[in-house]
């Protein structure tokens, strides 16, 4: 009897110190989580300030001026910048899983061989970027707009290629879990940025083509700073052991992960892009262009939330695939999945409670206002939605499912969401709240399918592949 409840504490002692371990390891997850995704989302929002102040600094010249530094920033994101990041990302499987198996050095070999890759793809790119003036106008938009964009556009060019770059260091940074530097490097460069747009728009009297220009030198500042630090510091002496030709063999295995990678960027990205141009279809396309424009505003700015958790679900899910951990894996992913609803939830809330006074940051006009107003419920569900997709794609990219991330992207935006949009908006007549009901419903598509995909995965098998894809 005495043995048998000896039996039965040592039983009930085990299963607690289980559950113990457990908790502790949710917990020790969870600031893992945080201590990445924090200051991923500084950095991102700090990088999306360049652009940003570039534009504003270009509004004081006139209303001619905006619109067609708008107009050029657009065009080079769509053409340009979406392509170079998304083929980036596939950094995010290589490096992540080569880190989490201990070989280090293939993170620098890795990271050249994209710099080299995106840097030859950049070449035509930046060609047609140089024709922007002339193909705007040949899309019918104004020919005085069209020239002064294609002048900002051709300003720009220096950028792509520090861009392609920024994007590779950025990411065989953040793959070894190096990320403050980062942060640092973006700050340094926005404060920079503004004094450096100051001078060239005003003090040397150099106009938009200043501000273009001055995006270009602040982006190669921020890449000469990480340069320098991965050079110089003992934390990147194994993971950068200088220039190796074996970065320029091996092309096409990345290439298979790069353009699915993109793909999946672009397809979504040119989504939005496309509601931008139905907006201007609509009857009354002052207001509806407008309400939009402060929509995908809005949500780009408070999307970094997800998106730093989405890059730190990546690194998590990568490195743990590359230490045959499937177990710490599958954690790695719960947890972010519960991260983001719950930021997702509190974001939604706000937003709620700023309903009314939200459009007085872009708008004193009291249509846009109250039109803004209304379009809240809308923009918070789709919010919702959208944080736990692109969580979901972070584990995507962790994981290597690129190109199956290219097909759900490509039905959720252009089979189920663009269709949708335009039945709503147009035969529907529900105009910018119809537009934006169809993206929903495409974002709500796209994350059912990946959940599908990543709550039927097996953790096992997804680690063998790693270790295979790593030696």
């Amino acid at each position: 009897m005495e043995t048998r409840e000896n039996e039965q504490s040592l039983l009930s002692f085990s299963s607690s110190m289980e559950d113990s371990a457990g908790f502790k390891g949710v917990e020790k997850e969870v600031k893992k989580q945080l201590w990445l995704s924090a200051p991923l989302i500084g950095e991102s929002l700090l990088l999306y300030c360049l652009q940003l102040i570039s534009v504003m600094f270009v509004g004081h010249l006139g209303a001619i001026a905006l619109s067609s530094a708008s107009l050029a920033t657009s065009f080079a994101a769509i053409l340009a910048f979406n392509l170079l990041m998304g083929m980036s990302t596939a950094l995010e499987t290589l490096c992540g899983q080569s880190h989490g198996a201990k070989q280090y050095r293939m993170l620098g070999t890795h990271t050249q061989r994209a710099m080299v890759v995106l840097s030859l793809i950049t070449l035509p790119l930046a060609i047609v970027l140089a024709y922007t003036g002339s193909i705007m106008a040949a899309l019918g938009q104004d020919p005085e707009i069209s020239r002064a964009a294609g002048v900002y556009a051709r300003f720009m060019i220096p950028t792509l290629f520090a861009y392609a770059i920024l994007q590779c260091l950025l990411r065989f940074l953040r793959t070894q879990n190096n990320i403050f530097p980062m942060v640092l490097s973006s700050g340094i460069t926005t404060l920079l940025h503004i004094f450096i747009c100051w001078v060239l728009v005003f003090r040397i009297g150099l106009g938009n083509k200043g501000a273009a220009l001055a995006g270009s030198i602040s982006y190669w500042i921020n890449v000469l700073i990480l340069a320098f630090y991965i050079k110089l510091s003992t934390s990147c002496a194994q993971t950068w052991t200088g220039f190796s030709k074996e970065s320029l063999h091996e092309m096409f295995p990345f290439l298979r992960l790069a353009v699915p990678s993109a793909v999946m960027v672009c397809l979504e990205s040119w989504s939005f892009q496309i509601l931008v141009f139905l907006s201007g279809l609509l009857p009354n396309p002052e207001l509806e262009t407008s309400v939009l424009t402060i929509c995908i505003n809005t949500t780009a700015i408070i999307f970094m939330i997800p998106f730093g958790l989405s890059s730190a679900a990546s690194i998590r899910v990568s490195n743990e695939l590359g230490a045959e951990n499937p177990g710490a894996a599958r954690l790695a992913v719960r947890v972010v999945l519960v991260l983001a609803v719950s930021q997702g939830i509190l974001v939604v809330l706000a937003l709620l409670l700023l309903r009314d006074v939200l459009g007085y940051a872009y708008s004193n006009d009291a249509r846009v206002v109250a039109y803004v107003s209304a379009m809240i419920p809308i923009l918070s569900i789709s919010y919702l939605v959208d944080g736990a997709q692109c969580v979901l794609s972070g584990i995507a990219r962790g994981c290597g499912w690129q190109k199956i991330g290219a097909y759900v992207n490509l039905g959720a935006y252009y089979i189920v969401g663009i269709p949708l949009s335009v039945v709503l908006a147009f035969v529907f007549q529900l105009g910018t709240k119809g537009l934006w009901l169809g993206i929903t419903a495409a974002l709500f598509t796209q994350m059912l399918f990946l959940l599908i995909i990543t709550v039927r995965t097996n953790w096992d098998q997804e680690a063998k592949k790693a270790m295979q894809r790593v030696f």
